[in-house]
């Protein structure tokens, strides 16, 4: 089949490559020619484990392709995927301006029927806004004589899908090729049942042992996308508030997760205690959901209080380091492991590392950070965090390797659960750093560090 990618952010970028895998011509556009450029060379604007080598292969076979042409790219495709961003607004809801330049951009090209899939996470409703926008340039164009907007394209120039994406960062290729759900909405006329159909062939590889595909209506689909994450990061909001109480009453909040992950009502799934989450999808689409129900005159106050202790567990890591070395930090150098807001990615969005940094740098501390593939675009994002503190931003240092990073420094602060991490020599951290201190926050470590002469402070341990 025939496929075209508007945006080749995260989403767009893997959803590529992995239809591509499956047998499919498959054009990726986007408007960034930097991006497009570094994607012909055979390089990957993201870290996604085996991204690369799926990239390189498909564009070897010649199933994969990349443009910035994007009349072209709507003219290639019997499915157009819009895979733009979805940035959060000032209120915390979602901004649609590049889903509906890309709605724009082909309606401004389309010549022929063609099945729209929202991958983007969007609001309830984003898929009539699409068709809308769509609509709209078809109108213009009829208006003007446009003989390739005339009536072949009526009723029904286009059918809207919505097809959200359930990708784990990090997981994003063994999420998309071994799927547990594939959440189709659609309409239930003449043009939305056609669509179930090419849908249903597109991702027939998938059904092949079990049926995957669950059909319902747009609305149910893009409400679904919302309502998933925000079960995951109340669940991870749960576990800290437990975490913080656990520590005040004396528990080993490992011990209380497994014990309740333990039912099979519950699992274990999201039920580790940390700093927080982060990354591009939980922070932004809580708020979304909350902002959404706002508008129709609801609140959601369990997400509303999910949201608020995310963003408090932020600095509960902070608090730790200063009841233990005192507000004014300028005597302190701190080792950070980890950037990124999770393992296996470089992504820092919403990162819990970002206002712990933020915090003690604005104490008088002095970091040195490693993180194993983010640093780069840590450098980047803390630069514009820190970009009227320049003071602070001097204090911020990158290592090479995390034993570099602890070297003479005060103490060791763990943010991102990379496996490079859980394992080391404690002999020579221990021997590395001025004081014998690790702050945990991701529960790497063991308690039973501290008979080998640690001062550890975890979550809720």
């Amino acid at each position: 089949m025939d496929i075209s990618i508007l945006g080749t952010g995260y989403v767009g970028l893997v959803t590529g490559a992995c239809l591509a895998e499956l047998g499919n011509e498959v054009v990726c556009f986007d408007v960034d020619q930097y991006k497009i450029e570094v994607l012909k060379s055979g390089r990957s604007p993201i870290h996604e484990e085996g991204l690369i080598e799926l990239i390189a292969r498909n564009a070897a076979a010649r199933r994969l392709h990349f443009s910035t042409d994007v009349a072209s790219t709507v003219h290639h495709g019997d499915v157009i995927f819009i895979a733009a961003g979805t940035p959060p607004t000032a209120g915390g809801g979602a901004d649609l301006q590049y889903v509906l330049a890309a709605a724009r951009s082909i309606g401004r090209h389309l010549q022929s029927f063609k099945v729209v899939v929202d991958k983007s996470t969007v609001p309830v409703g984003t898929a009539s806004k699409v068709r809308a926008a769509i609509e709209a340039e078809l109108q213009i164009r009829r208006e003007a004589g446009d003989p390739a907007s005339g009536s072949g394209l009526v009723p029904a120039p286009v059918s809207m899908v919505s097809n959200p994406e359930f990708l784990k960062e990090g997981a994003a290729i063994e999420d998309f090729m071994r799927p547990d759900r594939i959440v189709i909405g659609t309409d239930d006329d003449a043009a939305g049942l056609r669509a179930r159909e090419i849908m249903r062939q597109l991702y027939a590889p998938f059904n092949r042992q079990s049926e995957r595909i669950l059909f319902m209506d747009l609305k149910a689909a893009e409400f679904t996308k919302y309502a998933a994450n925000a079960m995951l990061a109340t669940r991870i909001s749960f576990m800290n508030e437990l975490a913080n109480l656990a520590e005040k009453v004396g528990v080993d909040i490992e011990h209380v997760r497994k014990g309740i992950g333990s039912d099979p009502r519950i699992g274990y799934s999201f039920l580790y205690a940390g700093v927080g989450y982060g990354g591009s999808c939980f922070p932004k689409d809580v708020q979304a959901l909350v902002r959404t129900a706002a508008d129709h005159g609801q609140r959601l106050q369990v997400l509303e209080a999910v949201s608020a202790v995310n963003d408090a567990q932020k600095h509960i890591l902070v608090d730790k380091i200063v009841l233990r070395y005192g507000h004014d930090l300028s005597a302190h150098t701190f080792a950070v492991w980890g950037l990124a807001f999770k393992a296996n990615t470089d992504d820092m969005r919403e990162a819990p590392s970002r206002v712990i940094l933020k915090a003690l740098l604005e104490r008088g501390a002095t970091i040195v950070a490693h993180d194993p593939v983010a640093t780069a675009e840590a450098r980047r994002v803390m630069a514009s965090d820190l970009a009227q503190q320049p003071d602070a931003l001097a204090r911020l240092h990158y290592a090479d390797d995390p034993m570099q990073a602890v070297q003479g420094a005060t103490a060791l602060i763990v943010l991102t659960d990379w496996k490079a991490f859980k394992s080391p020599s404690m002999g020579a951290l221990k021997a590395a750093l001025k004081d014998p201190v690790i702050f945990d926050g991701r529960n790497l470590y063991e308690p039973a560090i501290r008979a080998q002469g640690f001062e550890y402070m975890a979550i809720g341990r």
